[in-house]
């Protein structure tokens, strides 16, 4: 069995739905960074022998198909496209892995793609004649007493873990921070589209403006949860012979675990995953030299980085998904690209950990 590296990882800017990148499909987001990952790492298209893309709100079909053909890939590449809501971008890097792995390929590229500003509008049927009705949120369990809304579910995992809303706040802040100080670094990931070239929601965000911001649920509020957005980030990942010949920065995929746990509180999923992830590899989590944690909510990135044992000064080196937003099929991809960028700076092992509704967690360990 051989190893899989990631030797190539870019992502576009992050928007809001309905800024400035509603005007592109899928596929449109997704192809110029793909093309972008192969002309860095110096490989040619035709090399290609799977594309795999996490999306959560497209109209079924098969996204990564048409992604793949945009992108100029092989027409042989049939694409894999993967529903697993938050998770599916980190879970394609899984998928790759596997792959690679198992011999039934050596180049793989992964990662995910969402249009928030694009999904199609959605509605539920019934076998009495009344009308379609629409809806927003499917369920994500068979119980609805066991299905919150997030911002519910966020909320009493703060009021669960007595995490308060000024704590909520100062992370969502800090996130703002970061990653305005991290803009040149942020550059060398982010694949342009237009005249758009860093994450449009990126701000000076404020204690004045937190105490403004309106109230979602509880302690959840529009300042201390991530924005719908549009956005799509991806992997080139090969076997490890194709790695050593290559000379530009490289990334292992160590291991990794995609977990269920209770679906009413979806933000602690990660933390089962996380300590599986190390504990195949005989890590503690004082090892991880970076981290990259989902912030869906700041309640759950307080939570997933407590109850886990990871060092908030490794965590999110230049922000996190409050200071860009949430492109759900995207974010973990999204993660991933941050993450090389980061380790493959300064070396030692990196994790990547993100929760999805109905209670599921994935957490990926790499090394640089």
């Amino acid at each position: 069995m051989t190893g899989s590296f990631v030797i190539a990882a870019h992502r576009t800017p992050v928007a809001p739905r309905g800024g400035k990148l509603s005007h592109l499909l899928p596929h449109e987001l997704a192809a110029p960074t793909i093309r972008a990952c192969l002309s860095n790492a110096g490989l040619d298209a035709s090399n290609v022998d799977e594309l795999i893309a996490g999306n959560a709100l497209g109209a079924g079909g098969n996204p990564a198909r048409l992604v793949a053909l945009a992108a100029g890939l092989p027409e042989t590449v049939a694409g894999l496209s993967i529903d697993r809501q938050c998770c599916g971008g980190l879970d394609a890097l899984l998928l790759a892995d596997a792959m690679i792995k198992a011999g039934q390929a050596k180049i793989v590229i992964a990662g995910g793609v969402e249009s928030y500003s694009r999904r199609p509008l959605r509605y539920a049927t019934s076998n009495d004649g009344t009308p379609p009705l629409p809806y927003d949120q499917p369920p994500f369990s068979p119980w609805p007493n066991r299905d919150p809304d997030m911002a519910e579910a966020a909320d009493a995992l703060a009021q669960k873990l007595g995490i308060s809303k000024q704590l909520q706040d100062t992370w969502a802040i800090e996130s703002h921070k970061k990653a305005l100080a991290a803009g040149p670094r942020l550059s060398a990931e982010i694949v342009a589209h237009g005249a758009l070239d860093h994450d449009a929601y990126t701000r000076n965000l404020t204690q004045g403006l937190c105490d403004r911001a309106k109230v979602i649920s509880g302690s959840i509020t529009t300042a201390n949860t991530s924005v719908a957005a549009d956005a799509a980030a991806f992997c080139l990942i090969v076997s490890e012979d194709i790695a050593a010949k290559f000379n530009g920065s490289r990334m292992r995929i160590m291991n990794g675990a995609t977990l269920g746990a209770a679906p009413e509180l979806p933000g602690l999923a990660p933390v089962a995953a996380i300590n599986s992830a190390l504990s195949k590899a005989n890590f503690k989590p004082s090892d991880i030299s970076v981290a990259e944690i989902m912030e869906a909510y700041a309640a759950q990135a307080i939570a997933c980085v407590e109850q886990a044992g990871i060092d908030e000064d490794v965590t999110n080196l230049g922000g996190g998904s409050l200071a860009r937003g949430h492109p759900i099929g995207a974010s973990g991809a999204i993660l991933a690209v941050r993450l090389f960028h980061e380790l493959t700076a300064r070396n030692g092992v990196g994790l990547a950990a993100i929760a999805a509704a109905g209670g599921l967690g994935t957490a990926v360990l790499f090394e640089a």
